[in-house]
């Protein structure tokens, strides 16, 4: 062999060695645990609406601070404080919440509006599960009028139903999702109320702004509704882009002893 070639053959024997060097230390190296920080800086949380490839939809309203409260222009506002955080040293984060029980999406107990159900205890921990979960109507209520005995009437709701979820102008205004309360909000007045009590089998009734009751019935209708404790009121629901027809309804109120009304978790299930 020529000096020539044997230079040559050594330097690819070098370049070989070199290249299996390198393949060895990348794979020793894919082997070891990462030094990396465990979390990476942008993690972003994924929030949904509907779970489960739509089957499951969320119809509560998520808790901020422009939410719209009562009679107020303010909204909630701030509602959570973080006294305890693991930035200022603690060992957990622990929040802490303060709020009226009939915010957001909510549940109404007989003693919101009766004293004497009040007093004897007829609070959110005493409503019935039962009727709070099950299989539920959604159903468009004309848009142009609150909900009287004639707009009951004309929604031919069939007996035997229990519970009904009543989609109005509110959901089109997107009324929750405004800061300022609107005292012009859709809700039943009190004939409607009545003609529910006295022609349907309905034991749920969902709405979806603050109140079932509108603004200028306001303690006509809950009186309608509460005084056979056998009705529950389920207000604030999020109700757009959902098709109308029935649903297996769930919704769960805090065990809130004492308190006539409760946040409350609401999904449907197709």
């Amino acid at each position: 062999m020529s000096s020539g070639s044997a230079s040559m053959a050594a330097q690819i024997s070098s370049l070989i060695s070199f290249a299996l060097l390198l393949h060895s230390l990348s794979f020793a190296s894919s082997d070891q645990p990462s030094c990396a920080a465990p979390f990476s800086s942008a993690l972003i949380p994924l929030r949904r609406e509907e779970f489960d490839g739509g089957r499951i939809i969320d119809v509560t309203h998520f808790y901020r601070e422009d939410l719209p409260s009562w009679e107020s222009n303010e909204g909630v506002g701030q509602f959570l404080w973080l006294p305890h955080s693991i930035k200022n040293g603690s060992l957990a984060n622990n929040s802490e919440m303060k709020m009226p029980t009939h915010t957001g999406t909510h549940v109404d107990a007989p003693g919101h509006v009766f004293e004497e159900y009040f007093e004897a205890g007829f609070d959110v921990d005493s409503l019935d599960l039962a009727v709070l979960n099950g299989p539920a109507l959604l159903v468009d209520v004309p848009r142009d009028e609150n909900i009287t005995a004639e707009v009951m009437e004309s929604l031919h709701i069939p007996k035997g139903v229990r519970r009904v979820l009543f989609r109005t102008l509110n959901t089109d205004k997107k009324l929750m999702w405004k800061r300022e309360f609107d005292t012009s909000y859709v809700g039943f007045m009190k004939d409607g109320a009545q003609w529910l009590v006295d022609n349907t089998d309905i034991k749920l009734v969902g709405v979806d702004y603050l109140s079932a009751a509108a603004f200028d019935d306001l303690i006509p209708s809950h009186l309608v509704f509460l005084e056979s404790r056998e009705i529950i009121l389920v207000e604030g629901l999020k109700l757009e882009n959902v098709e109308t027809g029935i649903y297996s309804l769930h919704c769960l109120p805090l065990r809130l002893r004492g308190a006539e009304g409760s946040p409350i978790r609401c999904i449907l299930i197709n």
